[in-house]
C-alpha cells in the first residue's frame, strides 16, 4: 500500500501542477476561463493576480509531495511520509473547503481532493 500511496501522492501533485499551470500560466486564455467559469477577458483581467497567487499554492502543494515521494525513495520513510501526508492533506483540505463553500463545485472538488483523499488512505492503511 506504501507505493500506491506514493503514487497517488505524485498524481495528487501532477493534477496541482496543471492547475498551477491554467491558474499562474494560462489565465486570461479563452480554455481557461471556460474551465474556472470566469465570463469574459475582464473579469480574468480583474481576478488575474488572484489567479497568480492561488496557482503557486498550488505549485508548492505538489513540490511537498513530490519531496515526500522522493524522501522516501531516498530511505527516509517517516520524514517522506509525513510530509506526503501533509501536502495530501492540505489538497483534500481545500477541496473540502470548495465544496462546502460551494455545492456546485463538487466535481471540481472531487478533482482538486480525490486523488489526495486516496493517496492517505492508503499510506494510512501502510504505516498503521
Amino acid at each position: 500500500m506504501l507505493i500506491a500511496g506514493l503514487i497517488l501522492a505524485a498524481l495528487a501533485g501532477a493534477f496541482h501542477v496543471y492547475i498551477f499551470v491554467l491558474e499562474s500560466l494560462r489565465w486570461t486564455q479563452p480554455a481557461t476561463r471556460r474551465i474556472f467559469g470566469v465570463r469574459s477577458a475582464a473579469d480574468a483581467d480583474t481576478t488575474r493576480q488572484l489567479a497568480y497567487n492561488q496557482g503557486f499554492y498550488n505549485l508548492f502543494l505538489a513540490i511537498a509531495a513530490f519531496t515526500g515521494v522522493g524522501l522516501v525513495a531516498a530511505g527516509q520513510p517517516v520524514a517522506g511520509v509525513t510530509l506526503v501526508l501533509a501536502a495530501t492533506g492540505m489538497m483534500a483540505g481545500a477541496a473540502l473547503v470548495l465544496v462546502l463553500s460551494d455545492h456546485t463545485k463538487r466535481r471540481a472538488a472531487l478533482l482538486q481532493g480525490g486523488l489526495p483523499l486516496l493517496a492517505i488512505v492508503a499510506l494510512v492503511v501502510a504505516v498503521v
